[in-house]
């Protein structure tokens, strides 16, 4: 070839190297949190929502509403410290188990988080569901939470009704 033939062809690089997908990562096997790691982390939520209770407590009686001193009969209280639970607890659940952490502190220390069955983040709504469905699992003699130790994705009933699992993160 002489030198204006070697100046018209064209350049052409890497026309020998294929294009390949990188190999799919296999997924580390699901490792469901057991009985005794979730009491573990209900006995700190437990600690942390009772330090709640005790601050609003004191927040009341420093503002008059309530008198530590005196006896006062706790019908006067009962539907309004019932609920106000219900609902303090709630929230600290629902909200926690929905968030990007997907787990109450409890739950974080242990290293346990809150998914539904593809592993996903769950709603609101859903935990919920769960949440109240604990109300079932303590009202059958506490069998609700006992299936934790015996069912093979380690769910209680409120998990089985809620649709969630809860899996080690580590």
């Amino acid at each position: 070839m002489d030198k204006k033939q070697e100046d018209i062809q064209p350049i052409v690089e890497n026309e020998t190297t294929p294009v390949t997908e990188p190999e799919a990562a296999a997924e580390a096997p699901v490792r469901y949190a057991g009985f005794w790691k979730r009491l573990a982390a209900y006995i700190i939520d437990f600690v942390v929502i009772s330090f709640v209770f005790v601050i609003i407590g004191f927040a009341l009686a420093l503002m008059g509403l309530v008198d530590l001193n005196q006896e006062v009969p706790m019908e006067k209280y009962d539907n309004t410290v019932d609920l106000g639970s219900i609902l303090i607890t709630w929230g600290y659940f629902a909200l926690m188990e929905s968030s990007s952490k997907q787990g109450t502190l409890g739950k974080m220390a242990l290293g346990i988080k809150v998914t539904d069955y593809d592993g996903q983040r769950i709603s609101f709504l859903r935990a919920t569901g769960r949440f109240f469905g604990k109300y079932l699992s303590a009202i059958l003699l506490m069998i609700g939470f006992l299936m934790i130790a015996f069912t093979a994705r380690k769910q209680g009933l409120h998990d089985i009704l809620a649709r969630t699992l809860v899996v080690n993160q580590r």
